[in-house]
């Protein structure tokens, strides 16, 4: 039986790889893209024959929108939270978030509330992609989760790169299966926006030309997102090297963390994984 897989962020890089890689080795599945750009997911949808839907996370209105659409495909076997962004400066988006962990975190939660009845089947999982920067960069405070105060465009990316790491922990708990994973140091354009330290560091070309391809994140999602829990994968945890979990912080810490930040943004987003 054909089964669906969703990709966000896949209008490039690792997300656009990642389907490639999907529709050449299940191309009986059902693959859909999304992404923020309507000529590159246009693009991407056309060369692989698949569905295509354009959403910028930055504005909340259009992830409910989405969810609307995808709502309409029936059970869902993978759904990749990939979609993410550096950004310089600290904004406010149109619904109150700072625009980093918006685009991060706060989107990819919601879009995964409003699809959950699609994702409750035995087989079914959640892949968020994560990053080296919650070990590395992360701040974390959970009563500024924006990074509203002390912002800087590294501490900010850390912090949601680790809100991923959060959100992974809080699906589990609620009996969703779950990953989080670092795609690795990869030459991709997710901060390309972005003329800060790491930003300088990624579009600098000789040390582009040293670290790995989007090919080599996207098996590392697809790994995941078609993988069967227990045999590839453990629910709930961040996969920092390959295929081999990594601890942030201690587990009981992350999960009290995780269901006060996540309880809360629930509330006010009005929804809920129960």
């Amino acid at each position: 039986m054909s089964e669906t897989y969703v990709i966000t962020g896949a209008s490039d890089g690792v997300g656009a790889a990642a389907a490639r890689l999907l529709h050449a080795t299940r191309p009986d599945d059902r693959m859909v893209v999304v992404g923020r750009s309507p000529e590159k997911t246009r693009a991407v949808g056309r060369e692989l024959g698949t569905d295509y839907f354009t959403a910028d996370f930055s504005e909340l209105d259009q992830v409910r929108a989405l969810a609307e659409e995808l709502s309409q495909l029936g059970p869902i076997r993978g759904l990749a939270n990939n979609a993410g962004g550096l950004f310089d400066t600290a904004a406010r988006t149109v619904d109150g978030y700072e625009r980093t962990w918006q685009v991060n975190v706060v989107a990819p939660f919601l879009l995964t509330a409003l699809l959950k009845d699609q994702l409750r089947g035995p087989e079914s999982v959640v892949v968020n992609t994560s990053s080296i920067a919650a070990n590395l960069l992360a701040r974390f405070d959970a009563d500024d989760p924006n990074t509203f105060e002390k912002f800087s465009p590294l501490r900010s990316y850390g912090n949601a790169k680790y809100g991923d790491v959060l959100l992974t922990r809080f699906l589990h708990a609620h009996d969703f299966n779950s990953v989080a994973f670092h795609p690795g140091v990869l030459s991709t354009n997710f901060s390309k926006s972005s003329s800060s330290l790491m930003g300088k560091f990624y579009n600098f070309r000789p040390a582009a030309s040293q670290m790995g391809t989007p090919s080599q994140g996207a098996e590392r999602l697809v790994h995941f997102l078609t993988g069967v829990r227990g045999v590839h994968y453990q629910s709930g945890e961040f996969y920092l090297k390959p295929y081999q979990p990594s601890r942030t912080r201690s587990r009981d810490q992350e999960r009290e963390l995780a269901h006060e930040v996540f309880n809360q943004l629930g509330l006010q987003l009005d929804v809920s994984l129960d």
